[in-house]
């Protein structure tokens, strides 16, 4: 599989959302729909953006009792979306019933994809919440009672997806906290380039405000996919 573009849809509203997916059009980016657009426009902006042909990440980091995310688990899937976000940290009954629930949708069932870490957290905001371990340890943790809920999926940071590809050598793996050389870290706390991300073994990248707050979205978008091409290239040279 190809590594993917995935363009964070930030926006409090669907107009300025579907715009720049339409001044992206041609570059072959997915697009993330995230709380913010999901809360403000519902499953209105998953139709469109996929009238207009787009691949939807729906990111709603589905976290409640079993029952509850199996159910929002079918209702999603009825709208198309290709891949969609659970929460690890909801334990082993709830990835399993989402897994279940997604595996029985048709015809054509979401992707799940298992959120082990935020990339806004690092050790100090881990141990606040109680958790005394690092973040690649608790990512691994995580990943490993996804995996045997049967999500095929996760999101990482860049700095846990070496070893997440070592481990779990099929999995699909998404990396947000992705910033551009020279670009803003803002609330990111765990972060790397697009390059140093693909070359680790990531499948999909996550960005949001370097090309979305770009002068020119779709340049800068241009200029992160050669990132990612000089990435597979570098990974193709470590293997030789």
């Amino acid at each position: 599989m190809p590594a993917r573009l995935i363009v964070a849809l930030d926006y409090p509203g669907a107009a300025p959302a579907l715009a720049l997916a339409d001044r992206l059009r041609g570059t072959d980016c997915w697009f993330k729909v995230g709380l913010e657009l999901y809360l403000a426009e519902g499953n209105a902006i998953i139709h469109e953006l996929r009238h207009r042909g787009y691949p939807v990440f729906l990111d709603l980091k589905l976290h409640d009792i079993p029952n509850t995310v199996a159910g929002a688990v079918r209702s999603v899937a009825a709208v198309g979306v290709n891949m969609l976000t659970v929460h690890a940290a909801g334990g082993p009954a709830m990835l399993a019933a989402a897994a279940e629930a997604a595996a029985s949708s048709t015809p054509h069932p979401p992707q799940l994809l298992a959120v082990t870490v935020l990339t806004s957290m690092d050790q100090e905001q881990l141990a606040a919440v109680g958790i005394d371990r690092s973040p690649a340890h608790q990512v691994m943790r995580l990943a490993e009672v996804a995996a045997a809920a049967g999500i095929p999926g996760f999101v990482s940071s860049a700095e846990e997806v070496s070893a997440l590809r070592h481990r779990f050598s099929g999995a699909t793996l998404v990396v947000p906290g992705i910033r551009p050389a020279g670009s803003e870290i803002a609330d990111q706390k765990r972060i790397a380039t697009p390059s140093a991300a693909i070359a680790a073994g990531a499948d999909f990248l996550v960005v949001g405000r370097p090309i979305t707050q770009a002068p020119d979205p779709a340049a800068a978008a241009h200029a992160i996919l050669e990132e990612m091409r000089q990435g597979l290239a570098d990974a193709c040279v470590d293997d030789l």
